[in-house]
């Protein structure tokens, strides 16, 4: 059964209000136990992002039983109408287990093509950014607002954003840092809120590296939504992850590309 854009945006929407009912009881609790996914390094996964990817599929169960599901914490899911739904409970867990209101719930709906659909909810702060059909919006505290990437054109007055410090490999480092001593401010740490804030125009740029697919389709849908533009580090589509731009618009996407192709 094919969905109308209308009725795949209640859909997500439905998903991210019971991905918020499961995760925030867990949120700031003393006794919420974190286990590591990896043998070498912390990757953590607790309780929430398992009871919220299984309050997301419940939501799939009952109205897009034929559609795909890739999801970060039960893997994939095969479908039969050639659009997958690709979520991240909660992108962010290292900031989830200490606090911070910068991790979201992540929601995409995509087609081989890429995602064409995508939600960043922020249930904590109560904020929600969705792309969809050629719009973007953010609801919250201070009701409901159109999405609209910023206009800078050169480096030297981009904000640039990564979660990590370390970016990725010492070369993707080097990349990073490459970019960011051109540019006017560099801020670190905010998992999946910084492609909201590229899309919300408060920010110019987000470089990553080693990303997943549920990592950022969402991202790539809202900020596509809000005119801004996301590549892999040589301009090629960065649906399946790995190195990311995601850049205001087309000029400033080109000044950063021009650094990062060099590595």
């Amino acid at each position: 059964m094919r969905h109308t854009p209308q009725s795949d945006l209640e859909i997500a929407e439905e998903m991210a209000d019971a991905a918020r009912a499961a995760i925030l009881p867990f949120f700031r609790q003393s006794d919420l136990q974190a286990e590591n996914k990896l043998e070498a390094g912390f990757d953590p996964v607790t309780a929430a992002d398992r009871a919220a990817e299984q309050a997301m599929r419940a939501v799939l169960a009952k109205h897009c039983p034929d559609d795909g599901i890739l999801g970060e914490e039960f893997g994939q899911s095969a479908g039969s109408s050639g659009r997958v739904w690709v979520l991240d409970p909660i992108d962010g867990t290292r900031g989830f287990i200490s606090g911070t209101p910068t991790w979201g719930v992540l929601i995409a709906l995509a087609t081989e093509t890429g995602p064409f659909l995508g939600v960043i909810d922020q249930p904590y702060i109560g904020e929600r950014f969705v792309g969809c059909d050629g719009q973007a919006f953010a609801q919250g505290p201070m009701g409901k607002t159109t999405l609209t990437t910023r206009k800078t054109r050169t480096l030297d007055q981009a904000i640039v954003f990564t979660t990590f410090p370390e970016v990725g490999t010492e070369v993707e480092a080097e990349a990073f840092r490459a970019v960011a001593q051109q540019a006017k401010l560099t801020r670190y740490g905010m998992d999946c809120y910084a492609y909201a804030l590229l899309a919300a125009g408060q920010v110019d740029l987000v470089i990553e590296a080693g990303l997943n697919p549920y990592d950022i389709q969402a991202p790539i849908a809202l900020i596509q939504a809000a005119g801004g533009i996301v590549t892999d580090w040589h301009g090629n589509p960065a649906h399946d992850g790995g190195r990311v731009l995601a850049a205001a618009n087309p000029d400033i996407h080109a000044a950063a590309l021009e650094v990062l192709r060099r590595f």
